[in-house]
């Protein structure tokens, strides 16, 4: 089960919709909920428990529009789950999700996972990790706007950084099937890095990865607003499918520096100073 991390804008949609296109392999929308608080798990009636948590997921704006499953069938499904465990209430979700494209294999593409993955391995172990690392300067030049950025200031935007990448890389040493892979190089030699990819996942390369963009459109229409319960929108449908907009096009390595043309000098400097020493342990130099 590929499990797609990484700080934000780090390619991880691209990453998961490279994957998606495989004619055996569904992955959802972010889905957040495997490490969601357990406190009610232990109720008299957990299948009723964690079927409310997981469709009510997260509680301020529930996101389950996005994966398309009938909460009542889904009810059912866990239902059948006999004895039930929270690692099998969860392959239940995810078994549902693939077939609804008639595929047989699943993962999950939720970047900030990485904070979890110990956990996470323990709870379902055949996850398996797929670190994708970025630019931390291209990153907070495609994060700083958006509607989940940690602020606009690069300070601000190089801790969120480093301390995702620092954290994720640190969890992935004590799990079992860990890879971390180059945004850079995705763009630069997408088929190469996607069999890297498979065969960590043991997966068959399929050529239809490489024509993901195709159908990224078609993809994307699962991201739905999100709304709090008294109607009030933290974001529209429209804003969350453009912010993915780039991956409706194949990947072009000339983008990799343009956020050398986004932030300014003192802008760049201001990152540096915070994140030079991660930045110079990955490789990327000034």
């Amino acid at each position: 089960m590929p499990i797609i991390v990484g700080s934000p804008r780090s390619g991880t949609t691209l990453l998961r919709l490279m994957l998606d296109a495989h004619p055996a392999l569904a992955i959802p929308p972010e889905t957040g909920f495997l490490a969601m608080p357990l406190d009610g798990f232990g109720t008299p009636d957990p299948r009723t428990w964690f079927c409310n948590a997981v469709t009510g997921f997260p509680p301020h704006a529930p996101g389950w529009a996005d994966f398309g499953i009938d909460r009542a069938a889904f009810s059912q499904a866990l239902e059948c789950v006999d004895p039930f465990s929270l690692p099998d209430g969860f392959r239940v979700f995810y078994r549902m999700y693939a077939a609804r494209f008639h595929k047989t294999r699943w993962g999950d593409k939720t970047p900030l996972y990485g904070l979890h993955m110990p956990y996470l391995q323990q709870l379902l172990p055949e996850a398996h990790f797929i670190h994708i690392v970025r630019d931390g300067r291209a990153c907070a030049a495609s994060l700083r706007d958006q509607w989940f950025s940690p602020g606009r200031s690069m300070a601000v935007q190089a801790r969120h950084w480093r301390d995702n990448v620092t954290t994720t890389r640190s969890n992935g040493a004590l799990c079992q099937n860990y890879l971390e892979i180059r945004y850079e190089n995705l763009i630069a030699d997408t088929e190469a890095e996607l069999r890297r990819v498979c065969d960590f996942i043991r997966l068959d390369f399929d050529p239809a990865m490489l024509d993901y963009h195709t159908r990224s459109g078609e993809r994307l229409q699962e991201h739905k607003g999100r709304a709090t319960a008294d109607g009030v929108v933290i974001v529209s449908a429209e804003r969350r499918r453009a912010q993915q907009a780039r991956t409706r096009q194949a990947p072009d390595p000339r983008l990799r520096d343009a956020w050398r043309g986004i932030l300014s000098a003192d802008e760049i400097l201001e990152f540096e100073e915070v994140a030079n020493d991660l930045l110079r342990e990955l490789g990327y130099n000034a």
